[in-house]
């Protein structure tokens, strides 16, 4: 039998609560497989980001079990020191 879902008729967006996820392992070259709405880092450290706009950053510090509401095309290995980043959409 199929889970019921209330919200199937409702459009996804920013607003809404995250419908996926993916592991991300940190790459200078590759983008990842989609832009995120955000992500987790379970091991604390720091990220280097490259942000949709193009913007690179590097987020110092960052504590496990957070939700950082960055929209990400790409984490570099470069600058990262942080483990099991999870991308979310």
């Amino acid at each position: 039998m199929p889970i019921f879902d209330n919200f199937q008729d409702y459009n996804v967006g920013l607003t809404g609560p995250i419908c996926g996820g993916f592991d991300i392992s940190p790459d200078d070259d590759s983008d990842l497989v989609q832009v995120t709405r955000a992500f987790m880092v379970s091991g604390a450290g720091d990220v280097s980001v490259v942000l949709k706009s193009g913007a690179t950053l590097n987020l110092a510090g960052l504590t496990s079990g957070v939700l950082y509401p960055f929209r990400v095309c790409k984490i570099r290995a470069t600058g990262t020191t942080a483990t099991g980043i999870v991308g979310l959409v």
